[in-house]
This record gives C-alpha cells, structure tokens and sequence, in this order.
C-alpha cells in the first residue's frame, strides 16, 4: 500500500475555552459537507439527506438522517462515514446516528444549491 493511502486529513481545529454545542455543531455541519452520495454529486447535507444535527453541553452529537431511499446502494457506506466525520470534531464526545424514513426523502428537500448543481433550476 501506498503512503498516500494512508495519508489521512489533517485534524480540524481545536475548539477554543468558550465555544460550546453551536461551535460544535456548524463543524460536525462542515464535515458532512464532505461526505458524497456516490450516485449523485452533491454533498448529502446540500441534498437534504441530514434531518438534525443536535449538540449538547457535553459534546453529543445526535445526528438524524435518510437516504435517497431504502433500496439506496450507499446504505452500508454513508452512515458509518457521517458517524466517522462527526466523531473527528474537535469536541465531539459522542455521536447517536439515527436512520430514519419518515419523512421519505424527495427532491424538494434539496437546497437551491444542489438543484442548480444538478441542473433543476
């Protein structure tokens, strides 16, 4: 294996002494930003995958989401991998994924962003 294979993203920076469960969640919201349905490609917090993203005083992150649909070949990949992005927050003493379906996810949950980038606006 290559040593860029191994290479892993520098650490995101360290919360400072005053920043608490907001600071938090915008870079647990950061993170997700970075994650990619493998079919579509657009981040999954642009596409609306990600219903909730709560923070408490003590670091948990419940994260509540969907995927395109239940049939969705990414089913296995995509919540391990926002489980991971959120717990390598500075601050993040714990993550709760929820995997729901209720609401299903449609397009309209898209933000303007995502709809111009894949052409439907």
């Amino acid at each position: 294996m290559s040593d860029e294979a191994n290479v892993q993203a520098p650490p995101l920076a360290s919360l400072t002494a005053g920043e608490g469960a907001s600071a938090i969640r915008e870079r647990v919201i950061e993170q997700l930003r970075t994650v990619f349905d493998p079919e579509i490609p657009v981040n999954i917090y642009e596409l609306g995958l990600i219903y909730e993203v709560t923070v408490d005083d003590s670091g948990q992150v419940g994260i509540r989401m969907t995927l395109t649909s239940p049939m969705c070949p990414a089913a296995e990949q995509l919540p391990p991998e926002v489980e991971g992005k959120a717990r390598g927050v500075a601050g993040v003493s714990d993550v709760k994924l929820d995997l729901v379906w209720d609401p299903p996810w449609n397009p309209s949950m898209m933000s303007e962003a995502a709809k111009l980038d894949l052409g439907m606006v």
